[in-house]
C-alpha cells in the first residue's frame, strides 16, 4: 500500500514540474537568486553608458556591444576586486566565460545608469 501511494506522489510530482517547467518558459521568467545573477541583472536593467577608455579599447579590439552584453548576461562577478558599497555608485570587476574568459570589464553601477569604466584583455 505504501509503495502505491509513493508511486503515485512520484507520477504527480513529475507531471506537475513538467507543467511548471512549460509554463514559466513561455512566461520568460527568470529566478536571479544567486548574488552574482542578482548584481548581474541589476546592471542589465539600466541605461549603458561605455567611458572613453572602454570605447577605445572596443574600436582596438574585436570587442563589441553584443560580446558586452554576452558577459553581463552569462559572466562572474569578483566580489574580491569589486567595491560594491562605494557610494554613490557601486564598482564591480566581471569576467566572461568560455570563449570571452579573456575579457573582464570593470562597470560603475549607480541608480538609472552602468558604466562600462575599462575592458581589460588578458
Amino acid at each position: 500500500m505504501l509503495i502505491k501511494r509513493i508511486g503515485y506522489f512520484l507520477i504527480g510530482v513529475s507531471i506537475s514540474s513538467v507543467g511548471v517547467y512549460f509554463f514559466w518558459q513561455k512566461k520568460k521568467a527568470t529566478f536571479d537568486y544567486g548574488m552574482d545573477s542578482r548584481t548581474l541583472k541589476s546592471i542589465r536593467i539600466k541605461k549603458r553608458f561605455f567611458s572613453d577608455d572602454a570605447k577605445l579599447v572596443m574600436l582596438n579590439s574585436d570587442i563589441d556591444s553584443t560580446k558586452i552584453a554576452t558577459i553581463l548576461n552569462t559572466g562572474d562577478v569578483d566580489f574580491g576586486k569589486s567595491n560594491p558599497r562605494q557610494k554613490p555608485c557601486a564598482e564591480y570587476y566581471i569576467t566572461g566565460n568560455r570563449e570571452l574568459e579573456n575579457v573582464s570589464l570593470y562597470v560603475s553601477r549607480c541608480d538609472s545608469t552602468a558604466t562600462i569604466e575599462k575592458i581589460i584583455i588578458e
